[in-house]
């Protein structure tokens, strides 16, 4: 399984959604996939940009966009993911499902990974600094 698997497997769930709140989303996934599982979900890394996390890779698919929706990843194939996969995705769900795209930024903007990715960058100022997965566990697991 890949991002896009995952990413696709998240706007089939809940609909469509800003681009933002589907990047946010994807690292609360990782994250607690690292903590509750003990493995990545997938090994693309996130990057420490002004907004919050965000996967290149995905933003690439989404680029320009406000919304996105699950035909925007129809070569993704949500089937890849196992069950406990799916049971991580859906516990993240319900807890950060329901919040605003704004309101998940401002909340990786209090937590560690992300800050420290930032170093001393102002606040709105470009960052392709990789979050490592190592800080995410660490962070996540002391939770």
């Amino acid at each position: 399984m890949n991002e896009f698997d995952v990413a696709k497997y998240i706007l089939d769930r809940e609909g469509e959604m800003s681009a933002m709140k589907l990047q946010k989303l994807l690292y609360y996934c990782q994250a607690w996939s690292m903590v509750w599982d003990e493995r990545e979900l997938f090994s693309a890394d996130f990057e420490a940009w002004a907004n919050g996390p965000v996967l290149s890779s995905i933003y690439d698919v989404h680029r320009g966009m406000f919304k996105v929706s699950a035909d925007l990843f129809d070569s993704a194939d949500s089937s890849k993911l196992d069950d406990d996969a799916k049971d991580t995705i859906e516990q993240v769900l319900k807890v950060y499902g329901e919040k605003t795209a704004q309101w998940l930024s401002n909340l990786t903007h209090e937590e560690a990974p992300w800050l420290n990715a930032r170093g001393e960058l102002s606040p709105l100022e470009r960052s392709n600094t990789v979050i490592s997965k190592g800080s995410m566990h660490e962070y996540y697991s002391g939770l």
